[in-house]
């Protein structure tokens, strides 16, 4: 009987990630792919991104939890949504292991699920650091009820280790988000602006700018100090794209319309541009700004420079391109960015993340491991 792996998805930048590895397991004949999607995949708000999914995969299970506010006590409660209605569909659909990526709130409910009932699962992603948000105590409490171990460099994997668990469930499988990258087809500058359907300046800058979790109250006067510093900016193309489902999410998207809206010759905000359109205005960019982790990520496969603003990715690995500043020090990250230095730096920078056959590697340990044992943990003292 095949092997029955669960993946569960919650946002377009996870299902950016795990679409590989989905396709891998779809396309072996001993195992038996599942997967149920969720949160702001089921939102107008963020582009009903499941409807892009439909066209390859079959979902098994769409469950809706976003509720009309995402304060604390909403997210609280689409949490709990999702706990219902998840062990009600894996009691329906009855997975071997469950496949679990990254530090989301919908991430933390699925492992906890998982672990009632007594499901194994896998973590993608783990060790890793963001020292500006609670995502960061989310996906180390997601490594302690996880039982396998996928990560991107092997000083994550020394950090899941560190945590207790066992070396031999920790696994340094590369950059997923590498993979991906080395393997597309981008689009040109014409191609982009057909299917954008903009006409772009000189200088096209991708800015993403998600809530600061643990410093919220901040969060609106962050967005007017970042408008003001890119209205300095000349022959501009400014495309957003939307804050995540967080907390002031909603709030940063109301005022980043508002300020497109004002500005149409110069500024797009997108739902979900999707991996390709994203990826191939990342190459073209002169720069990325914001605090998304695709900056940290995947910014350095084409050497294009990010000003990473702010605490929230801080304690992940920064690759030469990154230029890290507070909100009220972008005039000094301009001038670093306009450098002689920073630009011979980016010629010979080393990509941290390069990698190779990531999927492959996750879908054959998948399909390899004797699960039985999975469910028992030892703590593993250093």
């Amino acid at each position: 009987m095949n092997r029955k792996i669960c993946v569960v998805s919650g946002t377009r930048a996870e299902w950016y990630l795990l679409k590989n590895l989905c396709k891998e397991i779809k396309n072996d004949k001993d195992l038996t792919l599942q997967l149920i999607v969720s949160a702001s995949h089921l939102s107008h708000d963020f582009g009903l991104t499941y409807k892009d999914i439909e066209k390859e995969f079959k979902i098994d299970k769409k469950i809706n939890i976003l509720l009309s506010s995402n304060d604390s006590i909403g997210i609280c409660k689409s949490m709990g949504l999702l706990q219902i209605s998840l062990c009600e569909a894996f009691e329906e659909l009855k997975p071997d292991i469950v496949v679990i990526l990254g530090d989301r709130y919908e991430m933390l409910a699925v492992a906890s699920t998982c672990l009632m009932m007594q499901i194994p699962s896998a973590h993608l992603c783990g060790g890793e650091l963001t020292l500006g948000a609670m995502d960061d105590s989310i996906r180390h409490a997601i490594t302690k009820m996880s039982h396998l171990h996928f990560v991107s460099t092997g000083l994550y994997a020394k950090r899941v280790i560190q945590l207790g668990e066992n070396s031999k469930r920790v696994f340094n499988v590369g950059s997923i988000g590498g993979e991906i990258i080395q393997n597309m087809q981008f689009l040109n500058k014409e191609e982009l602006q057909n299917q954008l359907n903009l006409k772009f300046n000189e200088n096209i800058y991708l800015i993403t700018y998600h809530p600061q979790t643990l410093n919220l109250k901040s969060t609106q006067k962050e967005i007017e100090i970042l408008l003001n510093f890119l209205d300095q900016l000349e022959n501009a193309t400014l495309i957003f794209t939307k804050a995540n489902a967080d907390e002031n999410g909603l709030m940063i998207n109301e005022i980043l319309k508002k300020y497109c809206d004002e500005n149409k010759n110069k500024a797009s905000l997108f739902d979900n541009l999707g991996s390709l359109k994203y990826l191939s205005l990342m190459k073209f960019a002169k720069a990325v700004i914001g605090n998304s982790s695709s900056g940290i990520c995947e910014s350095p496969f084409f050497k294009t420079p990010c000003i990473n603003i702010g605490d929230r990715q801080k304690g992940r690995i920064f690759a030469k391109n990154i230029i890290s500043v507070s909100i009220n020090d972008l005039d000094k990250a301009w001038k670093i960015f306009n450098s002689k230095s920073y630009k011979d730096e980016l010629k010979t920078m080393v990509n941290p993340f390069a990698s190779k056959n990531s999927s492959y590697k996750i879908k054959t340990i998948l399909k390899e491991q004797n699960l039985k044992s999975l469910l028992f943990k030892e703590f593993v003292d250093l």
